[in-house]
């Protein structure tokens, strides 16, 4: 290829990544927007901050932060006019230096109250929280569960009532939590903070109770207002209930902050760090490497040197596998393991070709002997999708990649290492499962804006099922219409399509977040340093025959 095409497709992958990093961020723009500039106006009449405006003030300035779930809820809900960010804020950031998670009711969205996605954030928050050990804050401003969803959001295992069992499992690990009541606090909602380690309480516009006046009216007939029957003063002279009561929301910010600067100190899981090094390449460098059309291969080793310190990596069975890249480096100063699907079409041993993105048996055999190697050494591990699936046709059966690619996911699965998956281009099928999906329990997983999470691809499963359609016309001895064939093909690709977008998965929190790829680095290492609070149990693989 002539170096004015090289830099033609240069041009049209930097282009279009760009394009899509900024379709992202027009997006984000939208969602932290909450819900509008008129309740916003109305939250600062009534002397209160935004979710996002505690946030920013409760966090050390300067310092990174990450945020999980900001699409949660993304184009959902649209006939309850829509829930922005599952109406909750969650950000990972440093509170006096110590590293926390932040949970803060958006009270501009439906007051604060819980929606179905709102109820599956807040117990992401927790397991983060709770993996980690990481001290949890809560700024309380809701007005419950959304009742017209009631059922959705209410009496199952991983509804409402988790959040409270949640509170007690932390409580018990150890795990610090503070709640503060910036506002509303009602019904099952008051177990939250009140079940906290530490509660605070803001003068006139915080309140908790597990019946507001209205409710209280018509149970007992009682007339009696919110501030007497739950505010601030109620709970911290009368009932005891409340630890602080704090004048305004800045008091009570600055006081938390305070709180958090007197804990102490914990044992640590011991993963290695040494001085930070920048990449050989610059970060920019991966906007020229992923291409605009997702099927073509790429030079994913060059996309490691622009991820890793100083580009240094140690490659695991560098000649054997080659459909996936193990490596020991270094991300931000941390040691880590890599796995990553490389996208180059490469040659085994025998000379037999072998796809980019698809895992072989001797492929799904290399990682899992790395898997375990890192989990001996106390390394945490970095998976990197773009993946299509395992390899399938008759060879492939009859050489065992079921088997294989059960060694593989088994050892994801038992891996006590913290894992952390982004996912960069396609995560197909039992590929995600293996390259450590949601289901694996990632300690934190980010798509970039290029991301594809599906069981397949959309112009798969149209081929599939449109197949499937055609034979069963066949069986009723009607004959195929080319027409409605092709129709029906378009329509479930079109289905598909829409469902394997990164934006479906991230408001669904099958990931935690879109990411622009120059914020890959600051994800992981903020992961690692989070996951350094736990100590790791001892790997225990069960039966994986190698």
């Amino acid at each position: 290829m002539s170096d004015t095409k090289i830099n033609l497709e240069i041009e049209k992958n930097v282009d279009a990544i760009k394009l899509a990093v900024s379709n992202m961020n027009r997006r984000l723009d939208k969602i932290q927007e909450g819900g509008g500039a008129k309740r916003i106006e109305k939250l600062h009449g009534e002397g209160k901050m935004t979710a996002r405006e505690r946030i920013d003030y409760l966090l050390d300035e300067g310092r990174e932060r990450i945020e999980i779930g900001a699409f949660a809820g993304y184009e959902m809900y649209a006939e309850h006019g829509g829930c922005p960010a599952a109406g909750v804020v969650v950000v990972i950031g440093y509170v006096r230096g110590r590293q926390c998670i932040v949970v803060a009711n958006d009270a501009t969205v439906k007051a604060g109250a819980w929606f179905p996605i709102t109820g599956k954030k807040n117990l992401r928050a927790q397991e983060i929280a709770f993996e980690n050990r990481l001290p949890i804050i809560y700024l309380v401003d809701s007005a419950g569960v959304y009742l017209p969803m009631q059922d959705e959001i209410f009496p199952d295992k991983e509804h409402f009532g988790r959040i409270f069992r949640n509170n007690a499992r932390l409580s018990s690990a150890g795990i610090p939590q503070i709640a503060a009541i910036m506002g509303s606090c009602v019904a099952g909602g008051a177990y939250l903070p009140i079940m906290s380690d530490e509660a605070l309480i803001v003068e006139k516009t915080g309140s908790v109770f597990l019946a507001g006046p209205y409710l209280v009216k018509a149970a007992i007939g009682e007339d009696v207002d919110s501030e007497t029957l739950g505010g601030a003063a109620t709970h911290s002279e009368i009932s005891g209930v409340t630890d602080y009561k704090m004048p305004d929301d800045k008091t009570c910010l600055d006081t938390i902050k305070d709180l958090v600067d007197k804990f102490g100190h914990f044992e640590t899981a011991g993963f290695d760090r040494t001085e930070p090094k920048a990449p050989a390449a610059a970060a920019s460098r991966i906007y020229e490497l992923i291409p605009e059309n997702p099927a073509k291969p790429y030079e994913t080793l060059e996309l490691l040197r622009c991820l890793v310190d100083e580009g240094k990596l140690t490659q695991y069975k560098e000649h054997y596998g080659k459909t996936i890249i193990c490596a020991y480096a270094r991300i931000d100063g941390w040691a880590v393991g890599i796995v990553v699907n490389n996208r180059q079409v490469v040659k085994n041993a025998k000379g037999e070709i072998q796809f980019g993105g698809v895992i072989y048996s001797d492929s799904a055999d290399k990682a899992t002997r790395f898997i375990m190697n890192c989990n001996q050494k106390k390394i945490p591990l970095v998976f990197l999708h773009d993946v299509t699936g395992f390899m399938v046709g008759t060879r492939s059966e009859h050489g065992g990649i079921i088997k294989d690619g059960a060694k593989m996911v088994n050892a994801v699965a038992n891996s006590t290492v913290p894992k952390f998956s982004i996912v960069i281009g396609n995560s197909y099928g039992a590929g995600n499962y293996a390259m450590c999906g949601k289901a694996y329990d990632p300690r934190l997983i980010a798509a970039w804006p290029t991301a594809k999470i599906a069981v397949m691809g959309g112009e798969q499963a149209a081929k599939v099922l449109t197949q499937i359609q055609v034979a069963s016309l066949k069986r009723k001895g009607e004959a195929p219409d080319p027409e409605g064939e092709r129709d029906l093909f378009e329509k479930i690709k079109a289905r598909y399509d829409s469902q394997t977008t990164p934006y479906y998965a991230a408001a669904r929190l099958w990931v935690d977040a879109i990411i622009d790829p120059l914020d890959t680095r600051k994800w992981i290492s903020m992961g690692i340093e989070a996951a350094n609070l736990a100590p790791v149990e001892k790997f225990n693989p069960g039966v994986i025959q190698v």
